[in-house]
């Protein structure tokens, strides 16, 4: 039986995907599960998928997760630099596959792997296929505001070219993640441009911007263009590009932040006065380290597909891993991909009136 909103979350983790190892990923398993537990009613079980000896002795250190969780074997892994036409073939006997697979089966409502990512895409469409209504899935994660929450951006890599009917959906399916990761009744909504003006940017953008100003009726405020200095304002919650432009926003932000990081660091170590200064502002600087790590906004999602699936980074720590998992819980128990589904079919019936 699938899962619902109504019963215990089934998470399918790729144990043996991630740059950091086993060991990493099981630690950020048992955090997840310590989160959900302190919470009320909020129990996970795992399916904790990869070569069975490994995970078996990995799971030594975490006693309290072992009895939530179910050890799915799969001798073989995807490495990091492995061609997606070759993963492809190799899906069925490996870690990530099988996590894949398990949503496909209805063993778990959603599947976590910190993997290749281009293998992890091939994979998960061609065994989950597109939902009804969508003719592309698209890559959306969180990223870090000066708002009161988190902005959703999509598409982040998995289309490098889209017509005004793809933003149109990726503006649909990210409003849907925005009420559910962000608990949001009607989030803002606006596509990356290059000038806020209603003359800017390609015919494509300024055809979708046309459909979603007319669509007052789906749970969403369509708010305009928005240029790349202001996707970290905290002005809107959902930002819609092409992949193309996505990806690129997404590395520069990830390297504007490590920037920033690494001069603060230079500066607080360059004399004995600035270490000093360093000594009294540490609760600034912590809370921006804290606010840049991406370890706090971990787990992008596919949207479109015939179920969830998650990447988590490659490099991601103990922490990143909880993160992304408790991401897939919430939109395992909010019924993700029912929302996207009705709220394409009333676009779509509206268009058509």
């Amino acid at each position: 039986m699938t899962d619902s909103p109504g019963n215990v979350p089934r998470i399918a983790v790729d144990a043996m995907g991630g740059d950091e190892g086993l060991a990493v990923m099981l630690a950020g398993v048992a955090r997840a599960r310590r989160r959900a537990a302190e919470a009320q009613g909020g129990e996970i079980r795992f399916l904790l998928v990869g070569d069975e000896a490994a995970i078996r002795a990995g799971l030594s250190a975490h006693p309290n997760l072992e009895r939530h969780s179910e050890i799915v074997h799969a001798p073989d892994v995807i490495a990091g630099d492995e061609k997606p036409s070759q993963a492809i073939r190799r899906a069925r006997t490996t870690s990530m596959g099988v996590a894949i697979d398990c949503v496909k089966q209805g063993r778990a409502g959603a599947a976590v792997s910190s993997g290749n990512t281009g293998a992890l895409m091939a994979m998960a469409k061609l065994s989950l296929r597109t939902m009804p209504g969508i003719d592309r899935p698209a890559l959306a994660a969180l990223l870090p505001t000066l708002g009161d929450n988190d902005v959703v951006m999509l598409d982040l890599g998995a289309n490098t070219e889209c017509d005004a009917k793809n933003l149109m959906q990726f503006a649909v399916m990210g409003a849907a993640y925005a009420r559910t990761t962000l608990d949001l009744a009607s989030p803002r909504v606006a596509l990356l441009n290059i000038g806020s003006e209603d003359q800017k940017g390609t015919g494509e953008i300024r055809d979708a911007a046309g459909a979603l100003r007319a669509a007052t009726h789906l749970p969403m405020t369509f708010t305009g263009f928005v240029e790349g200095d202001r996707l970290s304002r905290g002005e809107h919650d959902v930002i819609v590009c092409d992949g193309f432009s996505g990806n690129i926003a997404l590395k520069t932000a990830e390297g504007t932040a490590r920037f920033v990081g690494d001069l603060l660091k230079r500066a607080f170590t360059s004399s004995v006065r600035s270490k000093l200064g360093f000594l009294i502002s540490r609760p600034a600087t912590e809370l921006l380290r804290d606010h840049l790590d991406p370890n706090n906004h971990n787990g992008a999602v596919f949207l479109g597909l015939n179920g969830l699936v998650l990447k988590s980074h490659g490099s991601a720590n103990e922490l990143g891993v909880a993160t992304a998992i408790g991401n897939a819980v919430k939109m395992v128990r909010a019924d993700l991909a029912r929302r996207i589904a009705e709220d394409l079919g009333n676009f779509d019936a509206r268009a058509a009136a």
